[in-house]
């Protein structure tokens, strides 16, 4: 399975024409402490570039964007009891989306690891 990297601090994996969304572990370091997750819901229809969700911690509030165009079909629930995981594992089990991918195409504009690590240096 291959992992791609948004310049928003975003990950995707992709299985077929699912795709699994979240945040780096970079970006759950810089907010610091995961009070609250607002997500979309499950048939939502997004863009590219749109922001779909809000992470909240004590530092500050951060924006989602969508690294791809899809449709939300399961956002992770886990998330609204326990927000924190995601400071735990943000690029595992602390995944915030599970989408339908509207053009593959897209995945070609992200980076891979290696062009991840070299953007947050």
């Amino acid at each position: 399975m291959t992992t791609y990297y948004s310049e928003e601090h975003e990950w995707i994996t992709v299985e077929g024409d699912i795709a699994t969304i979240g945040i780096t572990k970079h970006a759950a370091d810089q907010l610091g402490e995961i009070v609250f997750v607002e997500q979309r819901e499950s048939g939502d229809d997004f863009e590219k570039g749109d922001e779909i969700g809000v992470i909240e911690s004590v530092k500050a509030a951060s924006e989602i964007y969508a690294p791809v165009d899809g449709e939300v079909v399961e956002a992770n629930g886990a998330l609204e009891d326990n927000p924190g995981a995601l400071n735990e594992s943000p690029e595992g089990d602390a995944w915030i989306y599970k989408v339908k991918l509207a053009d593959a195409a897209q995945l070609e504009d992200l980076m891979d690891l290696d062009g991840y690590k070299a953007l947050i240096g």
